[in-house]
């Protein structure tokens, strides 16, 4: 198994892309701690995945500095160390832009953003201490281009690809890499939640926002899957060398091409 006598922390566990990929990462044999604002919901999750020896739910709110690393030391003091940062945990809200407050730019910002922030660096220590480690931030096909009614959320995934670069050169000497998944859409609660709003928003039928919004640049008009994201994240933790980092890597069934 590839990730055997690994230790993977995601956050946004609890559901969607981040449990996704716990429970793939836990099948390649990494003990993997569920992080997450739902404690009931994760620790549920890790139940199903293999209990306190495979994995281990925490309560984590990732804007949180000090959450952040009360979750990542409970997480060293559980398995001894992290070897993968999953930087999962995210939300969406679509607005125009002139009809966003301030508040909800900065939430949105703080959460995919100062997120990735707290976590990467609270991680860090002890993947430098072990001389090996892969930090995986989430970003989306808005991390390389734009849709209107979403401009925090694409400054957000934009910026996490600049983060990406930086650790790639920052964590090379101390054998840790840095890339970025970049999902076209995929069919969560999330994406669910944003159909509705969507198609109030522009005025169409919920099945044209699916059909001419999400998926109308795809090859095959069809919607990216949990494994897909899940085996791209399998690759980046598993990748033996620097010769993958600093990439960011576009899982969208085509939408967008590099």
């Amino acid at each position: 198994m590839v990730l055997e006598g690994r230790v993977a922390l995601v956050t946004g566990a609890a559901s969607g892309i981040g449990r996704s990929i716990a429970t793939r990462f836990a099948r390649a044999g990494a003990r993997v701690v569920m992080a997450d604002l739902a404690l009931d919901a994760a620790a549920a999750a890790a139940r199903e995945i293999g209990g306190d020896d495979r994995a281990l739910a925490v309560e984590m709110d990732v804007t949180d500095e000090a959450a952040v690393n009360a979750g990542v030391a409970k997480a060293v003091a559980a398995y001894g160390g992290i070897d993968v940062l999953v930087s999962n945990a995210g939300i969406q809200i679509v607005h125009p832009l002139e009809a966003f407050s301030y508040a909800e730019w900065k939430k949105m910002l703080a959460i995919h953003l100062d997120g990735a922030f707290l976590t990467t660096r609270a991680c860090l220590p002890h993947m430098y201490r072990s001389g090996r480690g892969s930090l995986i931030y989430m970003g989306s096909v808005h991390s390389k281009l734009a849709s209107v009614l979403k401009a925090p959320y694409v400054t957000a995934k934009h910026g996490l690809i600049g983060l990406a670069k930086t650790m790639a050169k920052e964590g090379a000497a101390h054998g840790v890499r840095a890339n970025v998944i970049c999902p076209g859409f995929v069919r969560t609660p999330l994406v669910e939640k944003q159909i509705p709003e969507q198609s109030r928003t522009l005025g169409i039928s919920e099945e044209d926002v699916v059909r001419k919004v999400m998926l109308k640049d795809t090859v095959d008009g069809e919607f990216t899957t949990l494994d897909d994201v899940a085996e791209v994240a399998l690759m980046f933790a598993a990748f033996p060398t620097n010769a993958l980092t600093g990439q960011s890597l576009v899982v969208s069934h085509g939408w967008f091409m590099q």
